[in-house]
């Protein structure tokens, strides 16, 4: 069965817009990658203030290949792949993050509307 990935993301106050428009910038990057197959960026509501990122790959090893890959530096090395950087070159912008947790999961049932 496929296995999950969350990364709670921490980011100062007022930011999240910030962090929604870098997330939307470079959506399509891991949707081509090979055993990919869920994302969702998830908005704090009550009693959290981390948003998270939900994925689900086919397997660790796929999962591993994504992190090992050059689209995954490119997304979170430089920022390059949401526009991190102008057209000019210009100096890559700050993280908008102040840390992040890594949660790995195995998916023992999973039911979709069908």
């Amino acid at each position: 069965m496929s296995v999950v990935k969350i990364n709670a993301i921490s980011i100062p106050e007022g930011m999240g817009p910030q962090l929604e428009g870098r997330f939307a910038g470079r959506a399509k990057m891991v949707e081509q990658f090979e055993g990919f197959e869920d994302f969702q960026l998830l908005r704090p509501t009550e009693g959290e203030t981390r948003y998270f990122v939900y994925t689900r790959w086919e397997t660790e090893e796929h999962f591993q290949a994504w992190v090992d890959s050059q689209d995954f530096a490119k997304g979170h090395g430089s920022g390059q792949a949401d526009g991190n950087k102008d057209g000019e070159g210009e100096q890559a912008r700050k993280p908008v993050a102040q840390g992040a947790d890594l949660l790995s999961f195995d998916v023992v049932e999973h039911v979709v509307k069908s």
